[in-house]
């Protein structure tokens, strides 16, 4: 280092100029990434809304649907696990299960998509009385956990091709509690995958209440949040129905 004779300082070599001038370019190029990203992200605040999420995230969701959509097959079937691996279901998510429910009074209504004036009502035999199925998979929450659980019930083509065959050329279904509360949306591919079951059993027991009793769905294809408890009426129809997480901004296809 040498000494700068006019102020009696020592002057700064050229290794600490360098340093000195990355630092400074280091300093400008992080203010200039923070101010874009905050422009961008006030941007995205911004922007209108489609259902429950700013229109550029929705986009984007609607962009990974369509990429899913176009791999999704039919014949590939979910992991399925030895009994050994069966593990206790983690109680989550009580929207549509209400206290005053009474099991009693519980049926399904079905809507066709033919004549969707003419609703049937089913009870529990008569969905009972349908082959059973039964398989050990793994239940994938949203929210990160992931359980593996027996599930027994009928599947869902089954149900369909028994009570609403002319439904089955339907592009989409819905499912609703009987109070309403809750509410999915799926494509029809993906309920008619040979693992989606109505289930009255789980873990080689009847439904408990928290857990979606009589009758609840379960598909392997989908996150849970598809996986409706308590389904109290189904609907067949070729317009995409409302579902209650993509309301909240969530993804409405949310396939595995």
């Amino acid at each position: 280092m040498k000494i700068d004779n006019r102020r009696g300082e020592s002057a700064p070599s050229a290794p600490e100029r360098e340093l000195a001038a990355r630092t400074r370019r280091a300093f400008l190029t992080l203010g200039v990434a923070a101010a874009a990203g905050y422009g961008g992200w006030e941007w995205l605040r911004t922007r209108p809304e489609e259902d429950g999420s700013a229109r550029p995230f929705r986009r984007m969701l609607q962009f990974n649907e369509r990429i899913a959509g176009k791999y999704y097959d039919e014949s590939h079937l979910a992991p399925t696990f030895p009994a050994a691996r069966v593990q206790k279901m983690r109680t989550n998510g009580d929207i549509g299960l209400g206290d005053d429910f009474d099991p009693g009074t519980w049926h399904l209504t079905v809507n066709h998509l033919t004549e969707p004036h003419q609703l049937r009502r089913l009870n529990l035999a008569d969905i009972q009385a349908l082959p059973k199925r039964e398989h050990i998979t793994r239940l994938q929450c949203i929210e990160g956990w992931s359980v593996v659980t027996h599930w027994a019930g009928t599947r869902f083509a089954d149900f369909t091709a028994h009570f609403a065959p002319e439904s089955a050329r339907a592009r989409f279904v819905s499912l609703q509690t009987p109070d309403d509360g809750y509410f999915v949306g799926l494509d029809m591919p993906s309920a008619m995958h040979p693992q989606t079951l109505l289930c009255y059993e789980m873990n080689g027991a009847p439904l408990a209440m928290e857990h979606g009793a009589p009758l609840r769905l379960f598909t392997p294809v989908k996150y849970g949040i598809k996986s409706i408890k308590r389904v109290g009426a189904i609907s067949y129809t070729d317009k995409r129905p409302r579902d209650y997480w993509a309301e909240e901004g969530y993804d409405w296809y949310a396939g595995l």
